[in-house]
């Protein structure tokens, strides 16, 4: 009994956990488990405790790199879409930077969503290490699951791929006036996965971005807007496309398209002759989204000094209708 009691204790070849849990409680069962109850737990702890932090601060970077930076000209570029392009530079007005937040959004997601999953993952797989689990099988498992999963949610992820491609490269933005081949309008909201598109007639159009094959913009850069206007054929040619161009220099000068309008008019003439009418064509370079409130306003000055000077559309002047009988 004495030669028990005087034997020393099974840590005393161990670790110092063994003997400080020892000292404190003078108990050998918890001495001799003192990894599994003190070491493991704290140092799992640890574990979590980094990468919380860690993951924290990669999240406050990226939400920092995405945020506006307010400037005396109104707020900047999010720090996030320096290096990429820009394709909005040419728009005016709050529309731009809706765009820009959205993107810059939408791609900081992106960012803390694979910070997340990397830093998590790494511990997590630390964790596993700690509690002395074999890795290999785990790992393998994982990798038939995400086989399995790649094949049955292939359009989940190529609706992804797209939405990351497209938005790195600024394809379209919030604003943009579009035509994704099955819908056509104006961009109110660009996701990952889902464009929403609002045409002309006030529907809103959902497209999946992995099925948008090829996309028509029609806000970038400039856009040109195209007049048409039909005349007789015992019109002047000549004094038509005069008057046309007269008109459509003063219309590009005036208050109300001098923002708009990038250069003077230019006049093609003669597009196309056809068994009602002679058509002459003027084009217009303006501003991205422009083009058809352009279009309307040049009809609305053309038609009435057409009129003025004496040539007739390709009907005839309308006439006045019959007074009613009685």
């Amino acid at each position: 009994m004495n030669a028990f009691l005087t034997d020393p204790p099974a840590c005393d070849q161990g670790s110092s956990w063994c003997r400080t849990v020892l000292d404190v409680t003078h108990n050998e069962w918890l001495a001799g488990s003192a990894d599994w109850l003190v070491k493991k737990p704290l140092t799992i702890l640890l574990i979590m405790l980094l990468a919380f932090t860690v993951r924290l601060l990669l999240r406050k970077m990226i939400n920092r790199a995405t945020a506006p930076r307010p400037g005396k000209g109104g707020d900047k570029l999010p720090a996030l879409l320096r290096p990429l392009r820009d394709r909005s530079a040419e728009m005016l007005g709050p529309v731009v930077m809706e765009r820009r937040r959205q993107r810059a959004k939408t791609i900081g997601s992106v960012l803390s969503s694979v910070t997340t999953f990397l830093v998590y993952g790494l511990a997590f797989v630390l964790v596993l290490g700690e509690l002395g689990i074999n890795l290999g099988p785990i790992i393998a498992s994982a990798g038939v699951v995400g086989v399995a999963l790649g094949f049955g949610a292939q359009n989940l992820v190529r609706d992804f791929l797209s939405g990351i491609f497209m938005m790195l490269e600024d394809q379209y933005g919030v604003g943009d006036v579009v035509d994704v081949g099955e819908a056509s309008g104006t961009v109110e909201a660009v996701g990952l996965r889902i464009t929403t598109l609002r045409d002309i007639n006030g529907t809103v159009w959902y497209v999946r971005n992995g099925e948008v094959l090829r996309v028509g913009n029609s806000s970038q850069g400039f856009a040109v807007a195209v007049v048409d206007v039909p005349v007789s054929y015992t019109t002047d040619v000549g004094k038509a496309t005069s008057v046309l161009g007269t008109v459509a220099t003063a219309a590009a000068q005036s208050d109300a398209l001098r923002a708009d309008v990038l250069d003077p008019p230019e006049i093609l003439g003669v597009e196309s002759v056809t068994s009602e009418a002679i058509q002459l064509r003027l084009t217009v370079k303006v501003r991205p989204g422009r083009q058809w409130a352009v279009q309307r306003a040049m009809r609305a000055k053309i038609m009435p000094a057409l009129e003025e000077a004496g040539i007739e559309p390709p009907m005839g002047r309308f006439l006045p209708s019959p007074p009613p009988a009685g």
